[in-house]
């Protein structure tokens, strides 16, 4: 899952901090809500100098758009919120950057090709399906905020063990 070399001591001084990239299809309603939660739990942990967060899409259609209007009622809701985001694309990013790159469903896995995983495999109970389904077609923000929530907290727990980070 690791994308660069080098784990060991990622904590330390001068070691530069572990990277994951949300990726859904157009980068305005899952992956956005995931960097935005994923990055929540990473400061509450004390880690935001230890980790990165960003998202993007894999289609370029919405590019430097911001977040859809549900995504972001959904986020404040939490008390979060992307000020400044704007949808970016995978093919402008290098993929190898990123320690970890995170689709939010099984097509936007095989977009990404090997090495990318499912948010859902880190979630603590896993869903009956292994994809966040996307509220741009079903309007379900909160269920899709729920499955966000509890996936990131079991891949930040992986993040801390795997590269032995602490706050």
């Amino acid at each position: 899952m690791a994308r660069r070399s080098g784990v060991e001591g990622a904590g330390g001084a001068g070691v530069p901090p572990v990277r994951v990239l949300m990726v859904c299809l157009g980068n305005i309603c899952r992956s956005p809500m995931a960097e935005a939660v994923f990055r929540a739990h990473v400061e509450r942990a004390g880690l935001a100098h230890r980790i990165q967060v960003a998202s993007a899409g894999t289609g370029n259609w919405h590019v430097g758009e911001p977040p859809h209007p549900g995504t972001l009622a959904e986020l404040r809701r939490h008390g979060l919120d992307l000020d400044g985001k704007r949808a970016q694309h995978v093919g402008d990013l290098r993929l190898d950057d990123f320690d970890y790159v995170v689709a939010m469903d099984r097509a936007n896995a095989r977009d990404l090709g090997p090495g990318a995983v499912l948010l859902l495999d880190w979630s603590e109970t896993p869903p009956d399906q292994p994809d966040v389904p996307d509220p741009y077609y079903t309007g379900a923000f909160d269920e899709v905020h729920a499955l966000i929530d509890a996936a990131s907290r079991g891949l930040l727990a992986h993040i801390v063990q795997e590269h032995d980070l602490d706050g």
